[in-house]
């Protein structure tokens, strides 16, 4: 493990073979870059950009952002960015929570990983107003990493949560490729899209697809419910070089875990498939939010290999 500082941002570096891993724990506990060095080259798994400003590290398009204790936009009664906790009380709730530019503790580090739990501000104790203690735990393998998300309840009630990921791959990772060169595999049941009032409503024309290349306009904002299996795969046609997801624990996930595809732009040199406990605005709907029992901890993890 190596330190070092970038765009005034204390990081961490961990080599695992040919691969090298860059973070910066104390930030958003922010995986910035995944990067394989092999005999034919460098791959940049994970897009990070070369120019950012670190005080709106929430908005830099790169790495994985955590998003909690909510992702996607929460709604209460219409108004966009708040939530009702259980006891009808509306509070403010930014997009995707609050995490992933909030201050971290590093409390462990070592050659194979980290852990960095969250200080909570007053702003997010207004949002969130529950006795607890978030964590995010980093394990680093040569071809693979795993993520796992914590939350400790140190109240004497049960306490709701809906997290999620939000990947920025490289695409095409190829010269001379184009997205319409790769294409991505999930073995899912249903399609959804999150409206602008917060209502989730069914995407008939992605209904049942399970295979679709990543220059096909319905992946944008797309969220794949009713997965067949933890397992999802992309790459090139030629099925070598995939990258492959596995979404929570249990082979089939439960039946509002998703999986949501987004980009920014077509020319944008990444594509984001990013693993969600459940459905945006779950607070609302309760679709995939879960609850974790007084001073109780629960987990949720996923992995990502290069197949």
């Amino acid at each position: 493990m190596e330190r070092f500082e970038e765009h005034g941002l204390p990081c961490l570096r961990w080599r695992a073979g040919a691969s090298t891993f860059e973070a910066c724990p104390t930030r958003g506990a922010r995986l910035m870059r995944w990067r394989l060095d092999l005999p034919s080259g460098r791959r940049e798994v994970l897009h990070w950009p070369s120019e950012l400003d670190p005080a709106a590290l929430a908005t830099v398009r790169g790495g994985n952002p955590i998003l909690f204790p909510f992702m996607g936009r929460t709604y209460a009664d219409g108004e966009k960015f708040a939530w009702k906790d259980p006891e009808g009380a509306r509070r403010p709730m930014p997009h995707h929570g609050f995490a992933r530019d909030g201050a971290f503790d590093l409390i462990e580090a070592s050659g194979a990983g980290f852990v960095a739990e969250l200080r909570p501000t007053e702003a997010d104790r207004a949002a969130y107003p529950y006795a607890h203690a978030f964590r995010v735990r980093y394990d680093f393998h040569e071809l693979r990493l795993r993520v796992t998300l914590e939350l400790e309840n140190r109240e004497a009630v049960r306490i709701p949560w809906c997290p999620g990921h939000h990947f920025y791959f490289t695409l095409p990772w190829h010269k001379g490729l184009r997205r319409g060169d790769y294409r991505l595999a999930i073995p899912a049941r249903k399609a959804w899209r999150h409206a602008a009032d917060g209502k989730l409503v069914p995407f008939a024309e992605m209904k049942g697809v399970t295979e679709a290349t990543f220059d096909d306009p319905r992946l944008l904002d797309c969220l794949f419910a009713g997965l067949r299996s933890s397992e999802l795969r992309f790459g090139p046609r030629s099925g070598e070089e995939d990258i492959l997801i596995r979404v929570g624990e249990e082979p089939i996930p439960d039946e509002w875990a998703m999986v949501v595809t987004w980009t920014e732009a077509p020319e944008s040199p990444f594509f984001c498939v990013e693993p969600w406990m459940g459905a945006p605005n779950s607070p609302t709907h309760g679709k995939g939010l879960r609850w974790v029992e007084p001073r109780a901890t629960a987990a949720w993890s996923c992995e990502v290999a290069l197949a």
